[in-house]
C-alpha cells in the first residue's frame, strides 16, 4: 500500500501557508526526491506547525546539513509561486 494518501494527510496543517508549501512539495518532488530527503520530509510532517514554519522562515537555527538543504529547497519552491 501507498504511504502518499498518509503523507497527503500530514500535509494538511494548520496554516495553509504550510499546507501549500507541504503538498507541493509531496506533489511535484517527493517521489524523485532522494531517499534521505523523503526521510527527512516524513520527518517534518511530523513537526508541530509553529516549529516547521520557524524553520521555514529561517528564524530556528538548524543543524543537520542535510536538513537545512530540503529546507532551503522548501523555501525556494514557495517563492517561485
Amino acid at each position: 500500500m501507498s504511504e502518499l494518501p498518509r503523507l497527503r494527510w500530514l500535509c494538511r496543517r494548520g496554516m495553509k501557508e504550510l499546507d501549500v508549501v507541504m503538498s507541493g512539495y509531496l506533489e511535484r518532488h517527493y517521489a524523485s526526491a532522494a531517499r534521505e530527503h523523503q526521510v527527512l520530509f516524513r520527518e517534518l510532517l511530523e513537526l508541530p506547525d509553529p516549529e516547521l514554519y520557524g524553520m521555514l522562515l529561517g528564524r530556528s537555527e538548524i543543524d543537520d546539513s542535510e536538513l537545512e538543504c530540503l529546507i532551503t529547497f522548501l523555501r525556494g519552491m514557495s517563492k517561485s509561486h
